[in-house]
């Protein structure tokens, strides 16, 4: 069955199209693209998502829907994120997707972001990986934490708090490079929201940290010295304690033009890796965590495999494209 996801966070804009077969457990990429379209611009400041941010969210959307028709795909689902949960306009965001895709994004609670997440990242690890897994998915405005082991069942626990890397950089981060203080400041915030996560989740049961999205597989390839961002090379490396935190030090100490000229570091992630990185090695130190197994495979596949696998019917595609919509069946 092809399928296609969408995945609209605070930072990025993702697609996924998909043939996944759950007779044999296979999930295949036929197209998977990402834009930092950055939607979630300001919104911690405002409360509300800022016409330039919906504009371009919009305009690499209205792409996304003609690689989605090219496909032919059988299934579509889209979901939106921290930006959208907090934006008090959201309603624009929606109006805009609906005319573009033909379908209404669904805006997730952080608890269903995080076991979507959870399941991306786990199907391909029983068998190869110890669990229970600790699944951290560090976005833009927010990490979700899921604990579990899909070989003993569903998820266990669940909860997302507000330390994404757009988030933390617009409130702390603000010099170049950002002063000793601004690092206290962001790193008391990360501790404080650390506190919420070992009040619901029982930690100490994982077995394995798994590190989600484009703050941790960044690090995973300055750590493994890549000479270019290297997908293969980055999914289910292991990184160590020290060189996440070695990575994180380093970033934060640098210029942004010096974090621009690293050769795996993506244009829009510049300003906002030192952030995400600090929230990795607090995770890892906080927790006792030795090491992290960063996956490539998130919230996407888990929306791909939910579509085969959900008894709920899910719409149909009716996707704008050259200024006129076509529907398949």
């Amino acid at each position: 069955m092809r399928v296609a996801a969408v995945d609209c966070g605070t930072n990025s804009l993702r697609l996924l199209v998909a043939d996944v077969d759950p007779a044999v457990g296979s999930l295949t990429d036929v197209e998977r693209r990402l834009e930092l379209v950055r939607l979630g611009q300001g919104v911690d400041a405002t409360g509300r998502l800022a016409p330039d941010a919906l504009a371009r969210t919009l305009r690499v959307l209205r792409a996304y829907a003609a690689i989605i028709e090219a496909a032919g795909v059988s299934a579509l689902r889209m979901v939106a994120t921290s930006a959208t949960r907090d934006a008090a306009n959201a309603a624009e965001f929606v109006t805009g997707v609906r005319d573009v895709l033909g379908i209404e994004p669904e805006v997730l609670s952080g608890e269903d972001e995080a076991r979507l997440s959870f399941t991306g990242a786990t199907a391909e690890l029983v068998g190869r990986a110890a669990g229970p897994y600790l699944v951290a998915d560090i976005g833009g405005g927010s990490t979700e934490f899921v604990l579990g082991d899909p070989a003993a069942g569903p998820a266990e626990a669940a909860v997302s708090v507000n330390i994404g890397c757009v988030r933390l950089t617009e409130r702390h981060l603000h010099g170049d490079p950002p002063t000793e203080a601004e690092v206290a400041a962001a790193r008391a915030d990360i501790d404080a929201a650390l506190d919420l996560v070992e009040a619901k989740i029982p930690v100490a049961e994982a077995r394995t940290l798994v590190g989600l999205a484009g703050s941790v597989t960044t690090v995973a390839a300055l750590a493994l010295g890549l000479d270019g961002y290297d997908a293969d090379r980055i999914h289910h490396a292991r990184i160590s304690a020290a060189a996440a935190a070695d990575q994180a030090m380093r970033l934060l100490a640098q210029t942004r033009a010096e974090r621009a000229a690293l050769a795996v570091m993506h244009p829009g992630r510049v300003d906002v890796i030192g952030a995400g990185a600090l929230v990795l090695a607090r995770i890892m130190e906080r927790f006792g965590f030795g090491e992290v197994l960063v996956s490539e495979h998130d919230i996407l596949d888990g929306l791909a495999w939910s579509l085969v696998t959900s008894a709920i019917p899910r719409a149909q595609p009716h996707v704008e494209c050259g200024g006129h919509a076509n529907e398949h069946n």
